[in-house]
């Protein structure tokens, strides 16, 4: 453990800022903020330019509110569709709950200009705290970001350099540790199942961890099924379908979530197909909804509910102590469970451990 970095000086942006950034007057620049007076297209280009590269964001509250703050605490994450993060907002709720904080929450749809958009909105309510999530956002999101003046949290993912705050795991070395974990059971014709979505940044680097982890034992993906939209038992049963009829002497599939891991195993379960004998099995995310099945698929639990209370902690923590940011690196490592779908078990077990650098 080491002590968190001390937080960097940090003030909110006035139209002063944007005034001398765009060269024009408070005045003009006030007008162009709340699209109000005659003022020409090119000065309202050039005032609109110099608040984006700034990160300023207006202030909606009212003026006469002394601490300029609300006991707000702003939340993005991508979707509510996957469970992933309705558990992630449990963690966020179970802190903020017992401290004059509230969470709000919006969706980024792993779209960025969306993302700009929601955080914008958000941030001009002058809330006591962002948590977000992820560590890649466009340069005009991250700007926002560092010139709020208010803690940061990025959660999630720890491969990056956050703004202010980190809560999450390695994905790379989540990806990594899987795929040695499969060598080590003996598969070696192994396919891969997962997301089309470009900017599903943690999938791509799981990914990226699991193919160089083969690599460096001499395997390779033999052959790879990709979707887009929504994940699902459905989907992961068409997709096991569509990829054991174009290469059937696969002997591992490894899932980017296990929703489509666990449509994977009934396909296999209802085609006769031998789990984990014949085909082993692999997801990520390691989701309690899924111990019902009549075999757990592996998997890796992230901690998600964990991760949001830690996230939410440094929130607090730096409300309590009028702190603008701690600058925190929280890492934690995934729960590996080898369910019933590996050959063999691995012999570390997954024990829990939780680094706080």
């Amino acid at each position: 453990m080491t002590a968190p970095v001390p937080p960097r000086p940090r003030r909110p942006l006035t139209l002063r800022d944007v005034s001398e950034a765009s060269g024009v007057s408070e005045m003009t620049v006030s007008r162009v903020l709340r699209d109000s007076g005659d003022v020409s297209a090119k000065t309202r280009d050039k005032v609109l330019a110099a608040a984006k590269q700034l990160g300023y964001v207006p202030n909606k509250i009212a003026g006469g509110l002394a601490s300029q703050r609300v006991n707000l605490v702003g939340v993005i994450i991508p979707t509510l569709s996957n469970m992933v993060f309705p558990e992630v907002l449990s963690g966020i709720n179970e802190v903020l709950e017992h401290t004059p904080l509230q969470p709000v929450v919006g969706l980024s749809r792993y779209d960025p200009p969306h993302e700009e958009k929601v955080l914008f909105e958000m941030l001009s309510w002058r809330p006591s705290g962002m948590i977000i999530a992820g560590l890649e956002h466009s340069e005009a999101a991250r700007a926002m970001l560092r010139a709020a003046g208010i803690p940061v949290v990025e959660i999630l993912d720890l491969d990056g350099e956050p703004v202010d705050s980190v809560v999450g795991i390695s994905h790379r070395r989540a990806g990594a540790e899987m795929a040695e974990t499969i060598a080590e059971a003996g598969y070696r014709r192994i396919g891969f199942l997962g997301t089309k979505m470009p900017m599903d940044h943690r999938a791509r680097k799981r990914f990226e961890g699991f193919t160089g982890a083969l690599a460096r034992r001499g395997i390779e993906i033999i052959d790879q099924e990709f979707y887009s939209g929504g994940s699902g038992l459905a989907k992961g049963r068409e997709m096991t379908r569509a990829l054991l009829e174009r290469t059937p002497d696969l002997d591992f599939l490894y899932y980017s979530n296990d929703m489509i891991a666990a449509g994977g195993l009934l396909y296999c379960i209802q085609t006769g197909i031998d789990v984990p004998g014949r085909l082993g099995l692999a997801g990520f995310n390691g989701i309690e909804l899924l111990d019902g099945l009549p075999l757990r698929p592996a998997t890796m639990d992230i901690r998600r509910r964990e991760i949001g209370r830690r996230a939410a902690q440094i929130i607090a923590d730096c409300a309590e102590q009028g702190l603008s940011g701690k600058g925190e690196r929280v890492a934690l490592r995934p729960l590996f469970d080898p369910g019933d779908t590996l050959r063999q078990a691995p012999s570390n077990g997954g024990q829990a451990r939780s680094d706080h650098v």
